[in-house]
């Protein structure tokens, strides 16, 4: 579902099979990375911030990290302290996984789960029911 919700990032050829693997690679690490506290920041270290996905790009210089602080309020803050962040969480990621190069990581909001709450919303209203339930 996922990567239907990114579809319009992933215009042009699919992803390998490498892509994928450093990508989820990178997620993982840069969970750890932020859950474990690993970052001198105080301010970010407060936040509870979830990586619901990382894309990179073709030649593995570039992961983009989708994230959501935790209840998605204050997003413009938890993504302006991921920024101001980079070098080290960059640094921090590189350390726990085995790349020959460790990716520029950047950070977008994670608008997947709105879009949930949409879908969950329009299938509740009354209209969409009753076309949907058998009667």
């Amino acid at each position: 579902m996922r990567s239907m919700a990114r579809a319009h990032i992933n215009e042009g050829p699919a992803r390998s099979q490498r892509q994928l693997r450093v990508a989820e690679v990178i997620r993982r690490r840069l969970s750890e990375v932020l859950m474990q506290g690993d970052i001198h920041d105080p301010d970010l270290n407060r936040l509870s911030i979830t990586v619901g996905e990382v894309v990179c790009s073709n030649d593995l210089k570039i992961a983009t990290a989708y994230v959501l602080p935790l209840g998605g309020n204050d997003r413009e803050l938890a993504l302006e302290m991921l920024r101001r962040n980079r070098y080290e969480i960059r640094r921090a990621v590189g350390k726990g996984v085995a790349l020959k190069y460790s990716p520029e990581i950047r950070f977008q909001i994670d608008e997947t789960f709105d879009r949930l709450d949409d879908t969950r919303a329009m299938f509740l209203d009354e209209n969409v029911r009753r076309d949907i339930d058998p009667e």
